[in-house]
């Protein structure tokens, strides 16, 4: 077998094994992130930085594409004049490997201070964002997919995939039909498909 096609081979193997992990430690944190969501009085904000940062632009685009409101809120824009998207009533949904980016933990006074709960996407549940969440959902992963075990890969792949466990259980919680998301998304081909 050629190196790249087993790198690629491995690659998607151990990703595929760290969801599985996760599976396995699925416990009562993800029914109170989902109960914390739904009794959310106002938005999803959604926040991180770098790649986490992208994975919760993505959470935040997929919940509010099936009915609950979400918005991404760059933790370095928030110092920026967007802290003022966040009030009372909101949910914070922090996606943070370490639990320790001084980004983040800059923001959380102010979240504090708005009383408003943060749920976090984690590996480190005893870290300073840890212990300042109302819930934590937990991504350790043994290694990272990448053959130098330091790029995040099996990390940010864990976190996507918990995101859109959450979006799938609101789904199901909101009882969300196929034309409630066709509504919200015009320019895309579902309304389209729905009506093939």
């Amino acid at each position: 077998m050629n190196t790249y096609s087993y790198i690629a081979e491995k690659c998607l193997h151990d990703e595929v094994q760290a969801i599985l992990d996760v599976v396995q430690s699925l416990d009562d944190n993800f029914i109170r992130a989902v109960d914390m969501i739904l009794s959310c009085k106002g938005k999803v904000i959604v926040t991180g930085v770098g790649n986490s940062g992208h994975i919760g632009a993505k959470i935040a685009s997929t919940m509010s594409s099936s009915g609950t409101p979400a918005l991404f809120m760059n933790a370095v824009d928030a110092y920026h004049g967007n802290l003022g998207a966040v009030t009372e009533g909101d949910v914070l949904l922090v996606v943070s490997k370490s639990g320790e980016t001084s980004e983040i933990l800059r923001l959380l006074p102010y979240i504090q201070e708005c009383n408003v709960p943060v749920i976090s996407i984690t590996s480190a549940p005893e870290s300073t964002l840890g212990v300042a969440s109302e819930c934590i959902l937990d991504i350790r992963t043994k290694t990272e997919a990448c053959p130098i075990n330091l790029v995040p890969t099996s990390s940010t792949i864990v976190s996507m995939a918990l995101g859109d466990a959450l979006a799938c259980a609101l789904i199901e919680a909101r009882k969300v039909k196929p034309a409630d998301v066709a509504r919200v998304t015009p320019g895309g081909l579902m309304k389209q498909t729905l009506n093939a």
